[in-house]
């Protein structure tokens, strides 16, 4: 099944949907707003052991990603000595998918990065993309998506293990990925950071943040990102993917992206203290509201209500809100959240609806994706489709 069919998909299981996720049950998504800094961080060296992960002709994506792990891991520890780095494996070894959630799940982790290469059956492409939790924009995405969960064929009980996950099928990717709306916002500003630095301080090929189904990133309780430093099918990337001067470069770049992630947390916690800024969360897995810079402050009878629309465009610039920045596409709005401003169209009571617009605007961007809000602040989709259900 081609991802252009998710559309029809969705269609046929909206109250399926709904029983899917109660019959699941909530996971351990949601962090208290007031209590999340950076104390402890996760890094996943992808792949190891019988496991090569990506194979080069030269190398082999297990020990690229070992070796940039470890240097990430130690700026890390050098600039901020109050932070507990935990690695997934520190060796050469072999660690199952959903083992690396659990380990970052059970030391209580604030923050998860995974460190993966990319490849394709073509020599030409080349550059970093970073992705977060998320369905699938375009085949691409599924593509690497599909390749990367397929390690778990290595694991003989991984039916079960993944409560029959299916690595070849399509629809087990939409379903999955609906289940780990956590943290997304966190998780986009630190994959944005993230390629940012990638671009304007290692001159690395920005392919951009994306969005796709990782069974790595499934069941994290935190912010997680999945980053692909290089492609090991391009010669001349692999050749600086295996040079010491390659490795630095990426895990700097990196690492000064988490700096500025944690600083802008930091930052945020310090307004929050000022402000007496004290309220809890039940339902929400989104540690940071994101205000709508539009109506939704000026009724009060608006408050509660609760819209989807497409996002298109996340910029660490404010941009115009004219037709012609945003390929003529009209009525765009922005959000603003974790110091990026965002770019949103539409706005639809009905999910569906919304998703059938979101395949129109697809076409001009397609990493497009829907978002749901309620009174202006971003709510999981899942947590929508509920509320709806229930009016």
């Amino acid at each position: 099944m081609k991802i252009s069919l998710a559309t029809t998909f969705f269609s046929k299981i909206n109250v399926s949907v709904i029983l899917l996720f109660t019959l699941l049950g909530n996971q351990s998504l949601c962090q208290n707003v007031d209590n999340y800094s950076i104390r402890r961080v996760v890094i996943d060296a992808g792949h190891g052991g019988k496991d090569p992960g990506t194979v080069g002709r030269i190398s082999l994506e297990k020990d690229i990603t070992l070796k940039i792990a470890l240097k990430l891991g130690t700026y890390i520890e050098n600039s901020f000595p109050d932070i507990k780095v935990i690695y997934t494996r520190k060796e050469d070894k072999f660690v199952h998918l959903d083992e690396r959630s659990k380990i970052a799940n059970d030391a209580g982790a604030d923050l998860f990065i995974s460190i993966h290469c990319n490849a394709t059956e073509k020599n030409s492409p080349y550059g970093t993309e970073t992705y977060v939790m998320g369905l699938h924009r375009s085949n691409d995405n599924l593509d690497v998506a599909m390749r990367e969960n397929a390690v778990i064929t290595y694991e003989d009980d991984y039916s079960s293990r993944y409560e029959g996950y299916d690595p070849k099928s399509s629809e087990s990717f939409i379903i999955f990925s609906m289940l780990q709306n956590a943290h997304l916002d966190q998780s986009l500003s630190l994959a944005s950071l993230i390629q940012n630095d990638f671009r304007e301080r290692a001159n690395r090929k920005d392919r951009g943040v994306r969005q796709a189904g990782f069974l790595v990133l499934w069941k994290t309780s935190m912010p997680s990102v999945l980053v692909e430093v290089g492609y090991l099918s391009h010669p001349k990337e692999e050749l600086y993917l295996n040079s010491t001067e390659g490795q630095e470069h990426l895990a700097s770049s990196i690492y000064r992206a988490f700096k500025e992630y944690k600083r802008s947390v930091d930052e945020k916690n310090a307004i929050a203290a000022k402000n007496n800024f004290n309220h809890s969360i039940h339902n929400s897995v989104e540690q940071n509201p994101v205000q709508l810079s539009s109506q939704w402050d000026s009724k009060q009878s608006e408050l509660n209500s609760i819209v989807f629309k497409v996002q298109v465009l996340v910029s660490s610039k404010k941009l115009e809100l004219n037709p012609n920045q945003f390929k003529d596409l009209k009525n765009v709005e922005e959000i603003q959240s974790n110091g990026l401003f965002k770019y949103c169209v539409g706005s639809m009571k009905s999910y569906n609806d919304i998703l059938a617009y979101c395949q129109e605007v697809k076409k001009l961007y397609p990493d497009a994706f829907v978002i749901a809000l309620k009174g202006g602040s971003q709510i999981p989709i899942d947590t929508a489709i509920k509320e709806l259900s229930k009016q």
